[in-house]
Parts: structure tokens; sequence; C-alpha cells
């Protein structure tokens, strides 16, 4: 199973609002090919299924990001959180 560390550190690391990372970027960041299930949206949506603990979600999370499968399903967009008051 690969680490998703350093993507949970690059993102963290990110000021912009929102960025897109392609499948490419992110195998090519965790240094291991990515699951057949990254594929599927559900895989990264940090907001589905919260009780369901996923290593990409929790480093995506980790960072202060929302992952969502972009619909061509080559890439993932990032969304910053908002901070809690």
């Amino acid at each position: 199973m690969p680490d998703y560390d350093a993507l949970r550190d690059y993102l963290k690391r990110q000021t912009r609002p929102e960025l897109v990372l392609s499948l490419e970027e992110i195998e090519e960041m965790i240094g291991d090919g990515l699951p057949r299930a990254a594929q599927r949206a559900s895989w990264w949506d940090s907001l589905r299924s919260p009780q369901e603990k996923m290593p990409q979600r929790e480093a995506c999370l980790a960072a202060g990001y929302v992952a969502t499968r972009l619909p061509d399903g080559k890439g993932v967009r990032f969304r910053k959180l908002k901070p809690e008051r």
C-alpha cells in the first residue's frame, strides 16, 4: 500500500485555495503506483463516508484539503478547507 505522507507534505506547503494534480504526478510524488480504485471518484472523495478511514483521504484532510477526482478520471482537484472560527 502506498504511503501518502509525501502528498500530505506537498499539500501542506501549498498556499493556493485550489490545485489540480494528475494521477501520474501523484504517483511520482508518492514513489509508487496508485491502486486501480484511484480512478473511481469515491476513492478520493474526502467528504463521502468519513467514518471509513482511507490513507489517501487522511493525508488530504491532514493537509487541510478535500479531494475530488476530475470528471475525466485523469486527475484530482484539491480544495483548501475553510478554517473553522
